[in-house]
């Protein structure tokens, strides 16, 4: 939990910064989880899930930023997005 507000503290002292670079890594990592889960032999159903869970998860930091929301609620958006992502990615390649 201190690690944790510790980078919020940071990332509000700069939201402007951070937020600008999070989005492109945020949408690489994204991408390559969409990738890993569309290259992956599952049942359909459960890869269209994941891939609509990372899109969804994906846009809606983007939109967070986009709609210049607090940064606790962006910063939280951006951790749940990425651990999402590389989560899914993980478990798509085991």
């Amino acid at each position: 939990m201190r690690l944790y507000n510790q980078l919020l503290n940071e990332f509000k002292r700069e939201q402007t910064g951070y937020s600008t670079i999070a989005i492109i890594g945020q949408s690489c990592i994204g991408s390559v989880a969409a990738m890993v889960v569309l290259m992956n032999h599952m049942p359909a159903a459960i890869k269209l899930t994941l891939l609509f869970l990372v899109t969804i998860l994906c846009m809606a930091y983007n939109g967070a930023v986009l709609a210049r929301l607090n940064a606790k609620t962006t910063f939280n958006l951006l951790v749940l997005s990425v651990l999402f992502s590389i989560l899914t990615i993980i478990g798509s390649l085991i």
